[in-house]
């Protein structure tokens, strides 16, 4: 009459094979994962008191005009430096684009020859035509900003004008702006 009962016994869960469809899932999914880089661009507005202690040398606007054409390099404002041409489509499959090498080279020889009388200008004027692609204008307050150079056989990265507000390009009369 002694019938014994059993107690229930705790099952043990077996996750083995949950273990290695995560070991196989994991990298999976990290390796076809999409990494967004998001970068912003910082404007700074221009002061609206206006600064009295400048020199007039310092108050002379640098402008550069990006046409659907050709970039064009004012300093002071109205005094044309140089008019860099769009460099067409080759044959080897580029497209036509700005000429941003040479956009750099001009911009390294303002800075230059402002270095050369002690002013420390940072800002510029970038203005575009309604036509101006999104990653043209991008492009150039890129090199706006800052130019590669050589120094002691390292690549460094050498501030130019940092400082750049936007603006709508002066139409064209005539041939000239």
């Amino acid at each position: 009459m002694f019938v014994k009962r059993r107690e229930p016994e705790e099952a043990d869960i077996d996750i083995t094979a949950f273990m290695n469809l995560m070991i196989v899932l994991v990298p999976v999914l990290l390796m076809s994962m999409v990494f967004n880089h998001i970068s912003i661009l910082e404007l700074n507005l221009p002061d609206l008191t206006g600064a009295q202690t400048a020199s007039a040398e310092e108050n002379r606007q640098l402008e550069v005009v990006v046409r659907e054409s050709a970039i064009e390099v004012y300093y002071p404002s109205g005094n044309l430096v140089k008019t860099i041409d769009r460099v067409e489509a080759t044959d080897d499959g580029k497209e036509a684009h700005h000429d941003f090498r040479a956009l750099s080279d001009v911009l390294q020889e303002i800075k230059r020859r402002l270095a050369a009388k002690n002013i420390a200008k940072k800002d510029a004027l970038l203005l575009s035509e309604p036509g101006v692609t999104y990653q043209s204008l991008v492009s150039t307050m890129d090199t706006l900003r800052s130019a590669k150079t050589v120094v002691v056989a390292e690549a460094v990265d050498v501030e130019l004008f940092p400082d750049i507000s936007l603006g709508d390009a002066p139409t064209k009369k005539g041939g000239k702006s």
